[in-house]
């Protein structure tokens, strides 16, 4: 049995969606996933597992204690992990909680910040509201466009993408790692600001 954390907890908890293992690496599925990477990058973080079924690490952000993670349970059992670790970094207010993913409603090169609300069909963040027993967390979400119907969602999202909307969704990823920081810098209504007009 894991115990919550003893000492000063973490300000903020960011959990990046996706799926473990090469074979997923950089799908439209790992959007979130590679946004915790970067950010990692950008603040000298080192992504390791732990007994939270998730890679992760905490790093500093504008002087705030930051946990990154990116579970590695597979995304339709996110919230396994994401229980674990709101425990293991004692984050216990919803809206420190900033979960990055994946979107189909959204075309390639946008994201939009939203705080609580509906799931949307996506089966990661309906695993995290069961297992927290709430959605009031925040979300970044990272367009990857509507398959050419609904039978091929999952092919869609779990395939990588041509070059030209690779590099699209590669700048789209980087824009979501600032979204990231201006939440924690910010707040999230500058974020939404800044985002949600675009």
């Amino acid at each position: 049995m894991l115990r919550a954390r003893k000492g000063t907890p973490a300000d903020w908890l960011v959990v990046g969606l996706g799926n473990p293992g090469p074979e997923y690496a950089h799908t439209r599925h790992n959007a979130g996933a590679d946004v915790i990477a970067l950010l990692a990058d950008r603040h000298g973080g080192r992504l390791r597992m732990g007994k939270e079924r998730s890679l992760a690490d905490e790093v500093r952000i504008e002087g705030r204690r930051v946990a990154l993670a990116f579970p590695q349970t597979y995304m339709n059992d996110s919230g396994l992990a994401v229980g674990l670790l709101v425990r293991r970094y004692g984050v216990e207010s919803m809206d420190r909680i900033v979960v990055v993913h994946d979107e189909l409603d959204l075309p390639v090169g946008r994201i939009k910040v939203k705080e609580g609300g509906g799931l949307a069909g996506h089966n990661g963040l309906k695993s995290i509201h069961q297992h927290l027993k709430d959605n009031g967390f925040v979300r970044v979400r990272i367009g990857v466009g509507k398959p050419p119907s609904k039978e091929h969602g999952a092919d869609h999202v779990l395939r990588r993408p041509g070059k030209r909307e690779r590099t699209e969704l590669e700048i789209t990823v980087q824009e979501a790692a600032d979204a990231v920081e201006m939440i924690i810098s910010e707040g999230v209504p500058a974020a939404m600001n800044r985002y949600n007009s675009q």
